[in-house]
């Protein structure tokens, strides 16, 4: 059974983005998160007052996505109001390396893609288990 197609996977992400809790900063991120099984995991940004403890949209798609039992991913789309590319954070970009592997990354505003990247191309020498042995 094939999966979403990319133009579905914006669109999640798009209307998804609508849901954020951004009364902080404004800026409304949502991310759409495809299993290898073709299930698409959508999150929003959840800001809180202190920023630490603000959560990105990537980060709450990716813990959903667990939580619920998928443990293998093909790629995310992340949408966001903005002209320039907007992509995953250093924490995002660990927690999907760690997670996911090295999936592909499709950034979007609200009109278009604005750019595609491999995670290993965002996050070229990661942390991860191997330096743990």
């Amino acid at each position: 059974m094939p999966g979403p197609s990319v133009g579905q996977l914006i669109e999640a992400a798009r209307a998804v983005r609508l849901r954020a809790r951004a009364q902080y900063s404004g800026f409304r991120v949502g991310a759409a998160l495809e299993t290898a099984s073709g299930e698409v995991v959508t999150g929003c940004n959840i800001e809180n007052a202190s920023y630490g403890l603000t959560l990105c949209a990537e980060r709450v798609a990716l813990v959903k996505a667990l939580s619920e039992g998928q443990d293998r991913f093909t790629r995310i789309v992340v949408a966001a109001d903005a002209d320039t590319p907007t992509s995953p954070c250093g924490p995002c970009r660990q927690l999907l390396w760690e997670y996911c592997g090295d999936i592909e990354v499709v950034l979007v505003n609200l009109e278009r893609e604005t750019a595609r990247y491999r995670l290993s191309e965002l996050f070229p020498v990661p942390f991860d288990g191997r330096q743990l042995k």
